[in-house]
């Protein structure tokens, strides 16, 4: 004996879901790709400049520590230890 489905005869129920996901696929033309930077990222990247020049300093130092040129103020330097530590 078969079995006849009753109401539902020549209706295919999945071409209705599958319509609705091909339509989801299709991308919106409108919608363009935007890129947000944070405020840490910002910070990272001042950052990085910032160490360049220090090292640029350092680099200026080390040669004049090499040559001879460089003479230290023993005065400022002990000056700066005692604002450093009274803080």
């Amino acid at each position: 004996m078969k079995i006849q489905p009753i109401g539902l005869s020549g209706v295919n129920l999945y071409k209705k879901a599958m319509s609705k996901f091909d339509e989801s696929k299709q991308p919106e033309h409108d919608q363009k790709d935007k890129v947000e930077i944070s405020a840490a990222a910002k910070e990272m990247q001042e950052a990085s400049q910032l160490t360049a020049d220090r090292q640029k300093k350092v680099n200026e130092l080390k040669q004049k520590i090499e040559s001879g040129e460089y003479k230290p103020h023993p005065e400022e330097i002990a000056k700066g230890i005692l604002r450093f530590y009274r803080r």
